[in-house]
């Protein structure tokens, strides 16, 4: 934080995890509002969870120098809070940018020089918000911005700007976007079929580079099913179900895979582990990342050493963590550093999913389908008998290049026979 006598920097937080992308999700406060020191006054939505940022001193908000939507990089500068003063100057000068961020399509011949002549013109006699298109503010255009306006083939000229000085927000051409008469070039309305778009979030836009990434460039995936007999597992659940909720513990299948898969990675280690060009780096305590359905979309906090945990402990960590997923309250330290995955997809009606991308530098991932009475041919001696038994499809996705199918089966085979054999 760089503070001096007249203002105080406000930047995106420095200790997030290498390669971790960000863009300002919104700001909670508009140029001119007083802003108190540790309030919430930023949204960054990183490629895993949303982080608050807090305001680093008291004053009013003078300068937004990161719009929404926005990439940010870790420590980078977002805008400045300065006493009420500082605001009330600032509020009567026009808004300026760099010459480098217009372009010369934005701006035909006119030079810098020139533009910023223009702009102070605009400034002086500008109404505000809601100022007609086609001015200098309007045209003095963020990045985010600039991307918008080029996938939707809209001129600048035509989308009315609403923020400050008549300047081009993303809302504005987000909204001017949506207008029936002016669909994108190659858009399905543009062929005349009905359609809306939804903007990527960090989140969706991050999980998909990394699962193209994971699939295509980086791991050989390869998946073994197994079915999994719940009996036993039911059957222990309902006798303590009430015995964990007096201790304010939900006790769920998930927390019962968890322990079924500490005894599968002890039967096969290389499950826990990540492939390097020299050697294959075992992780000596297991990491298992969870995979959360989550407001914007999936997300994977991680149960620490989860092989130190006995049903209990599991079953009231697993709670905690998912509680704040599904609550957008994780930190990015919550979602870094999984050794290894648990995709419980059942949940939601699947019955099979394959191949589950391997959350990368990880080695596999398991993945468990919905639960399900089935019919089932048991062998009693030399007779066979059909039973309706509670059951789910297990899979596992692994890297080729760290384990074969032999392995991934032994795994697999240890994971259900812990499952089908349940005791206390």
């Amino acid at each position: 934080m760089a503070l001096t006598a007249e203002s105080v920097d406000i930047r995106a937080p420095s200790g997030q995890e290498e390669g971790t992308r960000s863009q300002v999700l919104r700001w909670l406060k508009a140029v001119g509002e007083p802003v108190a020191a540790h309030e919430p006054l930023i949204e960054l939505e990183t490629d895993k969870v949303t982080v608050e940022v807090a305001s680093p001193g008291a004053g009013v908000l003078t300068e937004i120098l990161k719009q929404e939507q926005e990439e940010v990089a870790p420590g980078e500068l977002l805008g400045r809070i300065g006493p009420p003063a500082a605001a009330a100057a600032r509020a009567v000068q026009p808004a300026r940018e760099p010459e480098s961020a217009v372009t010369p399509g934005q701006c035909g011949a006119e030079s810098g020089a020139a533009l910023r002549g223009a702009t102070a013109a605009a400034g002086a006699d500008a109404p505000g918000a809601g100022a007609p298109p086609g001015g200098a503010a309007a045209r003095q255009l963020s990045p985010a911005v600039r991307r918008l306006l080029a996938e939707h083939s809209l001129d600048p000229a035509s989308v009315r700007g609403t923020g400050e000085g008549g300047r081009i927000t993303v809302a504005d051409v987000t909204r001017e976007a949506a207008e029936p008469s002016r669909p994108p070039a190659d858009s399905a309305a543009a062929q005349g079929i009905a359609s809306h778009r939804v903007p990527h979030s960090a989140v969706r836009k991050r999980i998909a580079a990394r699962m193209v990434e994971s699939l295509l460039h980086t791991a050989p995936h390869v998946t073994t099913v197994f079915e999994v007999d719940m009996g036993e597992v039911l059957a222990h659940r309902q006798q303590h179900r009430e015995e964990f909720a007096r201790q304010g513990v939900a006790l769920t299948l998930t927390a019962y895979f968890a322990q079924a898969a500490v005894t599968a990675i002890r039967a096969v280690p290389e499950a826990n582990s990540r492939w390097t060009d020299t050697a294959l780096e075992i992780y000596d305590s297991i990491d298992l990342g969870v995979a959360t359905a989550a407001q914007g979309g999936l997300v994977v906090p991680v149960l620490r050493q989860v092989e130190s945990l006995d049903l209990l402990e599991t079953a009231r960590r697993l709670e905690e963590l998912v509680r704040r997923a599904r609550d957008g309250a994780l930190a990015p330290a919550d979602v870094r550093g999984g050794t290894f995955t648990l995709s419980n997809h059942g949940v939601s009606g699947s019955l099979l999913a394959a191949p589950i991308i391997i959350p990368q530098p990880q080695s596999a991932i398991l993945g468990l389908g919905k639960l399900e009475k089935r019919a089932v041919v048991i062998e009693q001696g030399e007779e066979d008998r059909i039973l309706v038994r509670s059951r789910c499809y297990a899979t596992l996705t692994i890297d080729h290049r760290v384990m074969d199918g032999s392995r991934a089966n032994r795994f697999l085979q240890a994971f259900t026979e812990r499952l089908s054999g349940w005791k206390d």
